[in-house]
């Protein structure tokens, strides 16, 4: 059991990144309840082990976790479905304004809606790409982790996280391209 001491050591380490936990589980399991579920387990198995914890990237250490409970939850889960929705509102791609760090707020309604759409689209792409392939982009583009911190999660070399970003890209850009010739 872990005394007082080391759970306010693991709320101060490990707490501060379930942002990036509950982001990583979005993308893979493409359902924020389902996410929700995979980092609640991810979490009691960090705090039941957090002795094993020896001061190394906590963040890295945590998202490890997750994406070994997304794998087992998906075993259990092998039966259903994931044809949730996935919530964009959790997910938005804003432009942050650097002065106010808000929002950027533009008024025309014409760019709002293509921006928007964008938003869309990506997402959709983002969601098709086949697993192997939207983790490393998700820990690489939106949690912005090293290779070599993607390498450690993933348990693979950083040769085959290279090829596997160099492959995802590829394919959402191939994904995206319709879309694009479109507008």
């Amino acid at each position: 059991m872990i005394d007082s001491k080391n759970r306010t050591r693991f709320e101060a380490i490990v707490l501060p990144h379930l942002n990036s936990a509950f982001n990583l589980a979005c993308w893979l399991t493409r359902s924020p309840q389902d996410a929700e579920d995979v980092v609640q387990e991810a979490c009691l198995r960090a705090f039941k082990f957090f002795d094993s914890f020896h001061g190394e990237d906590a963040r890295t250490w945590l998202l490890t976790i997750v994406r070994n409970t997304f794998y087992t939850w998906c075993q259990d889960n092998r039966g259903q479905k994931q044809n949730t929705v996935f919530d964009e509102a959790l997910h938005s791609f804003e432009t942050i304004d650097a002065a106010s760090g808000m929002p950027h707020a533009d008024n025309n309604p014409e760019i709002l809606l293509l921006r928007k759409d964008n938003r869309r689209q990506l997402q959709q792409a983002l969601e098709s790409l086949p697993l192997e392939f939207r983790e490393v982009l998700v820990m690489r583009e939106l949690e912005a982790l090293s290779y070599k911190q993607i390498a450690g999660i993933a348990g693979i070399p950083i040769g085959t996280v290279m090829s596997r970003l160099g492959r995802g890209r590829k394919l959402l850009a191939k994904l995206l391209a319709p879309a694009q010739q479109e507008q």
